[in-house]
């Protein structure tokens, strides 16, 4: 069954307006519109459709327009009719006439009312509602005010957020969630880089109280008289060793030194050795290592030095005073803190300005290196002259090249004839290493303390030969070398230094006794016991005395033989 009003259809009053929030139609009430009122005439008829004519004057008033409709369900509203006609049978649209017999016309009433005046008021416009539903019931001021309070689905909007904002929230969590995790790992390695260093200090802690205890070092544990640890701790470095020999090709006599390189401690040092330093011969006889260079050579003078030292050299490079000049001019001429003015052997005439100035930072020539190395002033010692040859020394390796190939090269330049135990490649590769070194600030030159006999004293002798050579020192006993006592009667200060080289030179043990008091023509040397005469031959020899000056006599308690230099003595001739 279709309950749907359509409108328009029948005359229906209503027309669609749109469907509710549950899908129904929606109607409203199509404004009325006007029609003419149906009256009787003034003739006494039934009114409108009457037909005088009919059998029996009785006729059945036709239906006004849009009366009731028994075909639909619900009633529907007529038009009602303000107008009427008139007694000469005129309509009045507005009804205001009346029948001329006075009679009022009867209007039909859709609801079954009978209209009760000629003018029916205009119908307002309903309520749109749904047909077949209760009509608008009246509601009175508290149900309309919680009706407006009443909200409805319709009301609310629902909005759906960006999805761009929704992802950077996301990524600001995911943020938030990283950073947060970062920082708990950073405190953890921080954690585990406190206690790692912990650990090192206290394993750096505990090795440097074992290194001390093993070397001794220890505030209150090491002793001037106990010192093992030390020398093991020394003995177990790495070192390598050559020993060099300076020949003054010129005025002759040698300088000596030795090349160390510590490989454990990255140190290098040259280590200058007095020519008075007492040595014991193959058999067994004492010299000095002045005399065990020109009689001896390079071998036996090496052997020498490690059993008078406890060291391992491995080679000998002899070097000539005109090779040192052309090795300083290889490499570029050399910088020295000069300690005096060296005046110029090949100069003839005196007051010429010297070859050498006394200073800082002289850059010295080949010659002028070689000058400086071999020379000794009036009055000064041969440590003098020793410690100028180690300052060349050290000039020279900060000139040297610290690459082995290229240091090689310098050395066959030199076109030298090495000693078989040392090849140029040998000795290049070691220069390099101790180039490095020199050029590294790591590199020093020391002098090695020996007593008035030529003898090594434990105290003396242990910051260089235990330290630095990390051996132990085995002097000669005293009374195996020929111990003489020299005293200046000349009158000439120098000539006692003189005599001192020669003697070492020849192997005697120099002692000096001093200045005589007063001078003395001719010189004597003296013997005491019988069994020193031919000792005594010998010292007269050494110092070009003749052997009439040898005499029998009272000598110094420690010494063998001995001296008293008169005019007589030619230092030249020795």
């Amino acid at each position: 069954m279709n309950d749907r009003y359509d409108a328009g259809y029948g005359g229906d009053p209503y027309e669609l307006v749109g469907y509710d929030e549950y899908g129904r139609p929606v109607y409203r009430q199509i404004p009325a519109q006007q029609a003419p009122q149906q009256t009787y005439d003034a003739y006494g008829q039934q009114g409108y459709g009457y037909d005088p004519y009919a059998t029996g004057g009785q006729q059945q008033p036709t239906p006004p327009y849009g009366g009731y409709d028994t075909g639909r369900q619900a009633p529907v509203t007529s038009y009602d009719s303000q107008g009427s006609y008139d007694s000469h049978g005129s309509y009045d649209p507005y009804g205001s006439g009346a029948s001329g017999a006075g009679a009022t016309a009867a209007s039909y009433d859709p609801y079954g009312q009978t209209a009760t005046s000629g003018q029916q008021p205009r119908v307002a416009e309903q309520t749109a509602r749904i047909p077949q539903q209760a009509g608008p019931v009246e509601e009175g001021p508290e149900q309309r005010e919680s009706r407006e309070r009443e909200y409805h689905t319709e009301q609310f909007a629902f909005v759906e957020e960006p999805t761009d904002a929704s992802e950077d929230v996301i990524d600001w969590l995911k943020f938030t969630e990283n950073r947060t995790e970062r920082r708990e790992e950073a405190r953890r390695r921080a954690r585990s880089r406190v206690i790692a260093l912990v650990v090192v200090l206290a394993l750096v802690a505990v090795g440097g109280v074992g290194y001390l205890w093993y070397a001794g070092k220890l505030p209150g544990l090491s002793s001037s008289g106990s010192k093992t640890g030390t020398a093991t701790a020394a003995a177990a470095q790495k070192r390598d060793v050559i020993v060099v020999h300076l020949h003054n090709t010129a005025k002759g006599g040698t300088s000596t030194a030795l090349l160390v390189d510590n490989t454990t401690t990255k140190q290098g040092t040259t280590v200058l050795l007095p020519n008075s330093l007492a040595l014991t011969d193959d058999d067994g006889t004492t010299t000095t290592l002045a005399k065990s260079v020109q009689d001896d050579g390079s071998s036996g003078t090496r052997d020498q030095l490690d059993t008078v030292l406890g060291t391992n050299i491995e080679g000998t490079w002899r070097l000539d005073t005109p090779y040192l000049q052309n090795l300083v001019d290889l490499v570029g001429n050399i910088e020295v803190d000069t300690n005096a003015d060296v005046p110029d052997p090949a100069a003839k005439k005196k007051g010429t300005a010297p070859l050498v100035h006394k200073g800082k930072d002289q850059s010295l020539s080949g010659k002028m290196a070689v000058a400086y190395a071999t020379y000794r002033a009036s009055g000064e010692s041969e440590n003098a002259q020793l410690e100028r040859f180690g300052q060349v020394m050290q000039g020279v390796l900060r000139k040297m090249s610290s690459d082995p190939q290229g240091a090689t090269t310098t050395v066959q330049t030199l076109a030298q004839i090495l000693d078989p135990s040392l090849t140029d490649k040998d000795l290049g590769t070691f220069l390099a290493k101790l180039a490095d070194l020199a050029k590294g600030g790591d590199y020093r030159t020391a002098l090695l303390p020996v007593q008035a006999d030529g003898t090594l004293s434990a105290q003396t002798s242990d910051s260089v030969v235990k330290d630095i050579l990390g051996g132990t020192a085995k002097s000669p006993e005293q009374g195996s070398a020929v111990r003489v006592s020299v005293q200046n009667a000349t009158g000439t200060k120098d000539n006692t230094e003189k005599a001192r080289v020669v003697l070492l030179n020849g192997g005697f043990t120099f002692l000096e006794a001093g200045t005589a008091s007063a001078v003395q023509p001719t010189s004597k040397v003296i013997y005491a016991d019988t069994a020193d005469k031919q000792n005594a031959t010998e010292v007269a020899k050494t110092l070009g005395l003749p052997t009439s000056s040898v005499t029998q006599g009272k000598v110094s308690s420690n010494a063998d033989v001995s001296v008293i230099l008169g005019q007589n003595y030619r230092p030249s001739s020795s």
